[in-house]
């Protein structure tokens, strides 16, 4: 993978040294119980793997470690109501630019740890304006165009395929001819779409809003030489034709009709997927855990494979997956100093000590962003393992995770609602562009104003 990666993690953290919001009033937090952790996990599919580790961590120390997982989607309410308690939370997830902006009062200084100094070259801490670390970045992801190898096998054996083999597919026009051909021919190979549903269930529209907006969002930050997230103050939306094109491509070759499209969530679209009723879905490597567990799957672990999210783009050819982060741990700067303690013990064991390097790789599924671990400690699922050949391919040109530079979750609310108003046939597309651009000065507005 070209250098992209290293710089799209890097610009993630110049934005967060300038991104700034008001944090609210909250009660500080402490123990006068001894050294405890306290963790408050993003990710509910690993509610249980994390206790467990908690669990064992205990019983090698001695030092009791609490687990408690936001329900999905309720992450930063949660959070709030939790920091706001005596005994708040002292380990944290935060999101990249708006994460910092919120809690940067309650960020410690983890410049000296372990997890700091051990990153690797490319991959780099959350900082504030003065260069310090304020979160540490503990995996990364890649995310694509998922599809079932072995329908593609069948219909490129079948007569008249729109195109000779899937490594034939290296742009839009291919893939839009194959989805049509899959689609049209659907009964031929019994399936209900060639993609599964977009889902435009509120709260759900975070593939499009974030992940298909990638593309679009990274072509446009490297046409005008952006670096920081301030100078984001408008957006032109350049590529809105590209976003428009795969996702009427979704929209119009799924499992459901366009106006269908808002009932559904992301785990009904997975569904579909694993059990052979769309050969394509777009998702990132976390979705094989959610595969792997549906009922009826019949999706194998060696025909589960990746492309990347063709939509027009320039020289797309050259482009591979979109493979970065936006999930960074952050220590409670309000805790206790032996909290703090404890708590900065319990992340080095966990994330360098080699059997906390086994339970990362092996129970929690990371690709860790640590030079100690080999080329080989990455996790053994499929997508997971596609993921980390797409960062060591020299030959791709891996697309940073720039949809962090959107505005806020007001913004992408409100841009999701608008892509559900357009499938339904309310809105035009022309409309969603419009609101598009007016929402995202509005939002930066505010955001900017905020730093002030």
């Amino acid at each position: 993978m070209r250098t992209t990666l290293a710089r799209g993690i890097r610009r993630a953290t110049a934005v967060c040294a300038v991104a700034a919001l008001a944090a609210s009033a909250l009660v500080g937090c402490g123990s006068d119980r001894g050294p405890s952790v306290y963790y408050m996990n993003f990710k509910p599919e690993q509610a249980q793997q994390f206790e467990d580790i908690a669990e064992e961590y205990t019983e090698l120390t001695g030092v009791p470690v609490k687990v408690v997982t936001a329900a999905s989607g309720s992450y930063m309410q949660t959070l709030k109501a939790e920091m706001a308690k005596s005994n708040a939370p002292t380990l944290f997830q935060i999101n990249g630019q708006e994460g910092f902006g919120i809690w940067q009062d309650y960020l410690a200084d983890i410049s000296d740890y372990g997890v700091v100094t051990g990153l690797n070259d490319d991959v780099e801490p959350i900082t504030d304006a003065a260069g310090v670390a304020r979160a540490f970045p503990f995996a990364v992801e890649g995310f694509g165009l998922l599809y079932n190898e072995e329908i593609f096998d069948r219909y490129f054996a079948a007569p008249n395929p729109a195109v000779g083999s899937v490594e034939e597919i290296d742009g839009f026009d291919d893939l839009k001819a194959v989805a049509e051909d899959l689609q049209a021919r659907k009964d031929e190979f019994g399936l209900d779409g060639a993609f599964a549903s977009t889902s435009l269930l509120p709260g759900e529209e975070w593939r499009w809003t974030n992940h298909l907006m990638n593309g679009p969002l990274h072509y446009e930050i490297v046409d005008r030489d952006i670096s920081d997230f301030s100078d984001m103050a408008q957006a032109e939306f350049t590529y809105e034709r590209q976003f428009r094109q795969l996702f009427d491509l979704y929209l119009e070759n799924s499992t459901v009709p366009p106006a269908l499209a808002t009932g559904r969530a992301t785990s009904d679209a997975m569904a579909e997927f694993a059990t052979g009723k769309a050969a394509m879905v777009q998702n990132g490597n976390w979705a094989w855990s959610q595969i792997a567990g549906v009922g009826g799957n019949v999706i194998k672990e060696d025909k589960i494979k990746f492309m990347p999210m063709y939509m027009g783009m320039p020289d797309e050819e050259r482009n591979g997956l979109n493979v970065g982060t936006e999930n960074y741990l952050a220590v409670n700067s309000r805790a206790s100093a032996e909290d703090q303690q404890a708590t900065r013990d319990f992340v080095e064991w966990l994330f360098l000590s080699e059997r906390g390097k086994e339970l990362v790789v092996d129970e929690l599924g990371f690709i860790a962003p640590f030079a100690d671990y080999a080329p080989d400690e990455v996790p053994a699922d499929p997508l997971a393992q596609q993921v980390q050949a797409a960062i060591q391919d020299p030959k791709s040109n891996s697309l940073p995770w720039d949809f962090q530079f959107s505005p806020n979750q007001n913004f992408r609310d409100r841009y999701g609602q608008n892509l559900a108003q357009y499938a339904m046939g309310n809105l035009t597309w022309q409309d969603v562009v419009d609101r598009f651009r007016d929402d995202w000065e509005y939002e930066m507005a505010n955001q900017i104003a905020l730093q002030s």
